[in-house]
């Protein structure tokens, strides 16, 4: 599905505590995100003009996930602004349907030449990939 990726943990990716530490939930949203934009937005991250700096990032924790599990993870986009992007991502176990924690993060995007934002916003192909994964009244965009 679209916006969806499974990934499997590493037994370095458990803390002391044996569970994933908080970081990992970082990077594996990062992770998911880049791929999209990379997969389906034409993001080509050492040539792009343009590129997603993150303004904004928080994750609310429900229960844990450890090592050897198998994570799922979801992407929806919530707003959609001229060159700014919201995304959510909710991190499950394969095969529970209890979400284990949601994140969330903005992406402004800059020109690479001058990491300001550009007067025009973000290109036609990157707002035309987010658009797929853009939530209207709190339901998928068929777009």
């Amino acid at each position: 599905l679209l916006g969806q990726r499974l990934t499997r943990f590493l037994r370095a990716d458990n803390d002391m505590y044996q569970h994933m530490n908080n970081s990992v939930y970082n990077f594996l949203y990062d992770s998911v995100v880049n791929a999209y934009l990379i997969e389906h937005c034409g993001l080509s991250p050492l040539r792009s003009d343009q590129y997603g700096l993150v303004v904004h990032s928080h994750s609310d924790y429900f229960a844990s996930i450890a090592y050897p599990a198998v994570a799922q993870l979801a992407l929806r986009v919530n707003k959609l602004g001229k060159s700014s992007v919201t995304y959510e991502i909710a991190l499950f176990e394969k095969g529970v349907d209890e979400v284990r924690a949601v994140g969330e993060f903005t992406h402004v995007f800059v020109e690479r030449s001058t990491g300001r934002p550009t007067a025009s916003g973000m290109e036609d192909e990157m707002r035309r990939g987010l658009r797929r994964l853009l939530v209207v009244d709190g339901r998928e965009n068929k777009l």
